[in-house]
């Protein structure tokens, strides 16, 4: 807090490292270590080494007991558990701070997880959420919170965390995820699995999924520790698959999950891939997909004047942006890589440090642009930890074209050309009487242009200020000169007390001029 309130300067305390501030938030508590991982998706707010130490930070919560957790679960369901279920493990095969999950059999037979929420989380959650802000009004006096309205960031995690309290939100990401995947022409949607929601038994307090057998990726037979020629083969078509999956959901469907981590991408005992546990999500518009594809190629043509253009028009309005000092940034960042080949670039340290460049010229950029960079480093890092020889560039490659294609023409051609064709007529119905608007307003002398400019009132102010001093030094010697005239000719008592009084004022106006510009700390 130390750190944030006196903006990190170089002689002042400075934020905790980032393992302790890992401990530091496992201390505090579940909610914390739930704020900590939201952190570690605004990579555009903290450097990269707090934003790799919070993503691993796992809540070290043991789990509920059974017969808290069955009293929440009769709670939520229309029937008895003995109508419902034929089995259910009381072991939980997973706990986290806000939900733990059980394995259970319907009587139908089918094998489902149960992700039910602990008991008495709620209330915690919401005394938390109100210190968090509090503290969040404290930081926004500072600069740090000025420049990053820590106010309004507080309130975009307190909103996600009271949103993961509500299972029903995760269903309905799981839901529209598995419709989005269900088909492709980049991959083969029967290789990928999202678990099925069975929404008659889901809750806000009890999300139940289809039961999938498998085992997390790293782990899987697939793992870089075997070798064989299948074996390598199978590996290189789930690397594939894997990034096929998630350049649909980020540059086509603009719907993505947005927490790739090992733990959530398993290798299924029947040789598919399921992608777990989908309650964070990003969205992206048509716009920003289009800017993002472009930084992308940018990055590759190590093009720093073009990248520093595609950061200016990513940045939310109305921020000032020093275009020379940003470009400056970008050539030192692009630099370091002018004699490196494309397999040897980790895209993922690009990302982070695009944000990084970001952060230090003072651009905002939208929330769900932290989400992107961290989903991507996520993906490549699993993707590398799998598969060693794999090289983002060149699985991007061969979708280059169709995404292109995609962006220009949208998924409908037809309609896209009918629309563009309607803008041409209004553009070309429009155009002769705009233009005679404007020869008639230039012949008539009426025309006004109403121009902006960014430093223009600052530098008016300066000027202002210039001429009041200018003023006051005028006024100053005036009175010094007066007083000064009357003092050598003075013959009365009542002249020299006019004498005192002015040269009392000059001398009173002439501090305090004096004073004013030592405030401003522009003597020089």
């Amino acid at each position: 807090m130390r750190g944030l309130l006196t903006g990190g300067k170089a002689d002042e305390p400075r934020l905790p490292s980032p393992e302790v501030l890992c401990n530091i938030l496992v201390e505090l508590g579940p909610v914390y270590v739930k704020l900590g991982q939201l952190l570690s998706t605004r990579p555009d707010l903290l450097p990269g080494k707090y934003v790799e130490a919070l993503t691993a930070l796992q809540a070290n919560v043991p789990p509920v007991a059974w017969n808290q957790v069955e009293s929440q679960i009769k709670q939520q369901l229309p029937q008895s558990l003995e109508e419902i279920f034929s089995q259910i493990n009381t072991e939980a095969v997973a706990a986290g701070s806000i939900a733990q999950v059980h394995r259970a059999t319907l009587k139908n037979g089918e094998e489902v997880a149960l992700k039910v929420q602990r008991p008495g989380i709620e209330a915690i959650v919401n005394q938390d959420i109100s210190l968090i802000k509090n503290l969040a009004e404290l930081v926004s006096i500072t600069d740090f919170g000025k420049d990053y309205d820590i106010v309004a960031l507080a309130e975009e995690f307190t909103t996600a965390l009271k949103a993961e309290l509500d299972f029903t939100t995760e269903a309905d990401y799981t839901e529209e995820l598995r419709r989005n995947l269900s088909t492709s022409t980049w991959f083969n949607p029967e290789k990928l699995v999202i678990p099925k929601v069975y929404w008659d038994l889901t809750t806000p307090n009890l999300l139940v999924l289809e039961w999938l057998d498998g085992v997390p990726l790293l782990l899987s037979k697939l793992s870089k520790k075997q070798s064989g020629k299948e074996v390598e083969q199978e590996r290189g078509a789930v690397t594939t698959l894997l990034f096929r999956t998630f350049f649909q959901q980020i540059y086509i469907d603009g719907f993505f999950h947005a927490d790739p981590h090992p733990g959530n991408i398993f290798y299924l005992n029947d040789g598919r891939v399921a992608i777990l546990d989908c309650g964070m999500i990003g969205r992206l518009d048509p716009r920003t997909q289009q800017i993002l594809t472009e930084m992308l190629l940018a990055i590759v043509d190590l093009d720093a004047q073009r990248c520093s253009q595609l950061t200016i028009e990513l940045a939310e309005a109305g921020q000032p942006v020093i275009l020379e000092h940003l470009e400056n940034d970008y050539v030192r960042l692009l630099r370091r890589y002018y004699n490196l080949s494309l397999s040897q670039i980790n895209f993922s340290e690009v990302f982070y440090e695009v944000l990084d460049i970001s952060r230090k010229n003072k651009i905002r950029l939208p929330g769900n642009m932290g989400l992107y960079a961290k989903t991507l480093a996520n993906l490549e890092g699993v993707a590398r930890s799998f598969n060693p020889e794999v090289n983002l560039l060149d699985e991007i490659k061969p979708l280059m074209t169709d995404l292109f294609r995609r962006q220009l023409w949208g998924n409908n051609p037809t309609e896209t050309f009918l629309r563009t064709a309607l803008d041409l007529k209004n553009l070309s119905l429009r155009s002769p009487r705009q233009l005679d608007l404007l020869l008639e307003r230039v012949t008539s002398e009426t025309l006004k242009w109403n121009i902006k400019i960014a430093e223009l009132p600052q530098l008016r102010r300066s000027l202002d200020d210039s001429a009041n001093r200018l003023s006051f030094s005028i006024l100053v010697g005036s009175l010094i000169m007066g007083a000064a005239i009357i003092s050598s000719g003075a013959q009365t008592a009542q002249l020299s007390v006019i004498s005192t009084i002015l040269f009392t004022v000059a001398s009173l106006l002439g501090l305090w001029l004096i004073f004013s510009i030592l405030r401003s700390g522009r003597l020089r």
